[in-house]
């Protein structure tokens, strides 16, 4: 093969897979550290973080939260009546975006507030980082901007203190050890 064909075949092969051009492969692999946030940060991963962004760091905008994969479901806390609708992307999601690894991510809130989940929770439980909470953007007085919660309602080993402990909301940081 020439090296003209050569690149030829690279660019068909490109865009059998839904590329452009051999400069957003970068972008769609797994390899590929999440784009600078644009706007406020509102989450940093530090630790275990394979893909930084900023430094050793991971930081996320609201913007790219939002463009995660969105998960829903309904269930009751209890830190609100009545059951209640929380959208977000799955932990693993954004960890993964990351390129998070580790055994424990410390979930660290804007009031210091610390928790450790083990990581083995974001890959065995829809635990999500919700965003919204009946449709709606959570202000920090609702617990947001970003609320660290289990479908409690799924599973009634979920029902109990040990996840409702492991929640954090105004979630700031998490940190993977």
């Amino acid at each position: 093969m020439t090296p003209r064909s050569n690149r030829r075949h690279w660019l068909t092969t490109f865009a059998g897979l839904g590329l452009a051009s051999a400069g957003t492969w970068a972008t769609r692999t797994a390899w590929a550290a999440p784009a600078a946030p644009a706007g406020r940060v509102i989450l940093s991963i530090t630790g275990q973080v394979g893909k930084p962004n900023a430094g050793a760091q991971a930081d996320f905008d609201m913007d790219m939260i939002a463009a995660l994969k969105q998960v829903s479901f309904t269930t009751t806390t209890p830190w609100h009546q009545g059951a209640r609708r929380f959208t977000g992307p799955l932990l693993r999601d954004v960890l993964a975006e990351a390129g998070a690894r580790g055994t424990t991510v410390r979930a660290i809130a804007l009031n210091d507030y610390k928790v450790d989940v083990p990581f083995e929770d974001a890959q065995t439980h829809e635990l999500i980082l919700a965003r919204l909470l009946d449709g709606k953007p959570m202000t920090v007085r609702e617990k947001g901007p970003l609320f660290l919660v289990y479908p409690y309602d799924s599973d009634p080993e979920l029902k109990s203190q040990r996840y409702y402990n492991r929640s954090a909301w105004q979630l700031r940081r998490l940190e993977v050890v």
